[in-house]
């Protein structure tokens, strides 16, 4: 069982991570960037000449890595963890290339109940080598169905606020977003090397009829479409986007990403594939400047 005293102290220490314009391209094509190359809204975030950063890149940069079955003494059943809600708030542009020193810790761990299991949200700071200014604070909140019940031996945190649903009625834009048949081959390249991505035989096992679709993927092509259709391609607009994973996505189908505008900074969202009609992203919410 988790201990919660442990795993809520629990730090990463600095991660030092130096990156190029070739990782922020290549994480630009993985979340499909680029599909159509004379596209020259699209081109700067594939070419290197003026290059623009992709915001939600920020969430694969220094990251402490899969530290939950790594520190075994926390007793997180990270066997059966689930990655369900990602979100990245930006404090200035990302920048195409620099180093970034992360810094992780647990922000908090719900109780959800004996066999209902526990919430953990992690948040990470990424700040610049060069000058120390704080880049980005990311959150991920993995859902942790082994680990229900924690606190009757003490401990336990609030839950944060419920993300609100999308507005009632039609959503003020649609876009159709086509994934490549190779993007979890391309988005793997990115950091996450999970075979479940790539290779048929342990995407069977894991009960799937083919290799899934990263779940980060489906949240950075979520961050394409807000990028087209709300900031005029201006990654420098996009202030924060945040989204509940709901559902795997398989490469080569189509995400249709719906947006409602809430005033002139704020719009809600949410995303399904149009081959399935699954919904795969829920609780949308991106802050604009």
């Amino acid at each position: 069982m988790i201990d919660y005293e442990k795993t809520r102290a629990w730090r990463s220490g600095p991660v030092r991570h130096a990156y190029t314009a070739k990782d922020s391209i290549l994480y630009a094509l993985g979340v499909g960037f680029g599909a159509d190359p004379l596209d020259a809204q699209e081109l700067r975030y594939v070419y290197e000449k003026d290059l623009v950063a992709v915001p939600t890149m920020a969430a694969v940069l220094a990251s402490p890595g899969f530290w939950m079955r790594e520190r075994t003494e926390l007793g997180i059943d990270f066997v059966r963890l689930v990655h369900g809600e990602q979100s990245v708030a930006l404090h200035r542009p990302l920048p195409g290339a620099a180093t970034l020193v992360g810094e992780s810790r647990v922000a908090r761990i719900v109780d959800k109940g004996e066999g209902k299991g526990a919430v953990m949200h992690v948040e990470k700071t990424l700040t610049d080598e060069a000058d120390g200014g704080l880049v980005a604070t990311v959150e991920q909140v993995l859902f942790l169905r082994g680990d229900g019940g924690f606190s009757k031996h003490g401990g336990g945190d609030a839950p944060a606020p419920a993300a609100a649903e999308p507005p009632a009625g039609p959503p003020d834009i649609t876009l159709a977003l086509p994934t490549r048949a190779d993007a979890a081959l391309l988005y793997r390249l990115s950091g996450d090397i999970n075979p479940l991505h790539v290779d048929p035989a342990v995407a069977a096992k894991a009960g799937f009829p083919r290799p899934i679709l990263h779940g980060l993927a489906t949240y950075g092509n979520a961050c394409r479409g807000i990028l087209a259709g709300c900031c005029g391609h201006d990654a420098a607009r996009l202030r924060s986007i945040r989204a509940r994973l709901t559902s795997p996505v398989y490469p080569g189908e189509t995400l249709l990403l719906e947006c409602w505008r809430l005033g002139a900074e704020e719009v809600a969202f949410r995303a399904r594939v149009q081959e399935r009609d699954v919904q795969v992203l829920a609780n949308g919410r991106a802050l604009l400047g």
